[in-house]
């Protein structure tokens, strides 16, 4: 056999091997160390050590810290911010916008989770190289206010808002809210505080 065989044979076996960890685990945990520390924040070392496994295996399994960051907060939004394409499916305008302030409240005050939003404080402080981490992180938001957005110009469509109504005004000023809801959570503010902040948000509902 020669030197290249053996090498093959290694490269086959290393290929066909499992992986020595629980992937969604390991995203989970990754997840978490964005979430309270940010991406400029957490270190590879912070990352590696919550997710149980050495840098070698973390680059195989998910790529460098960017990809791992965009894998972050996609599970985030898939997982506990997913209020916002819950809320869409409200049969009444009011109702999305009630059931998302509430998502909001809940997801930034969850005990035993870090307290805050990952997708608004996921990368407030970047280096200039970073700058498409930060755009990475608007583009997720934007997202989320473009599903409300369609969804109140079909509640204007309906006339279950207003003809005069603007869909952008009202997903932009529900998404404002929400992320001032998250900086107060971040800062302290209780569940129920914020409970009644967007209680008192939906007073002025729809906001002229």
């Amino acid at each position: 056999m020669t030197k290249l065989d053996d090498v093959a044979g290694t490269r086959r076996a290393t290929i066909g091997r499992p992986r020595e960890f629980d992937v969604d685990e390991a995203l989970e945990r990754a997840m978490v160390v964005f979430w309270e520390q940010g991406y400029e924040g957490a270190s590879l070392t912070d990352l590696t050590a919550a997710m149980g496994i050495t840098r070698t295996s973390m680059y195989a399994a998910f790529g460098n810290k960017e990809e791992l960051f965009r894998k972050a907060v996609q599970r985030y939004f898939a997982g506990p911010a997913a209020y916002t394409t819950q809320a869409v499916n409200e049969p009444t305008a009011r109702d999305v916008a009630s059931a998302f302030l509430r998502g909001a409240v809940e997801a930034t005050t969850t005990p035993g989770r870090p307290s805050g939003c990952l997708a608004v404080q996921g990368a407030l402080a970047t280096a200039p190289e970073d700058r498409p981490v930060r755009d990475f992180l608007i583009g997720s938001r934007d997202e989320g206010c473009a599903l409300l957005q369609e969804r109140f110009r079909r509640a204007r469509d309906e006339g279950d808002l207003p003809a005069t109504s603007d869909p952008e005004l009202l997903a932009r000023y529900l998404m404002t809210v929400g992320a001032g809801i998250a900086v107060q959570a971040a800062g302290g503010a209780g569940r129920d505080e914020l409970h009644r902040v967007a209680e008192a948000a939906l007073r002025s509902w729809p906001p002229a």
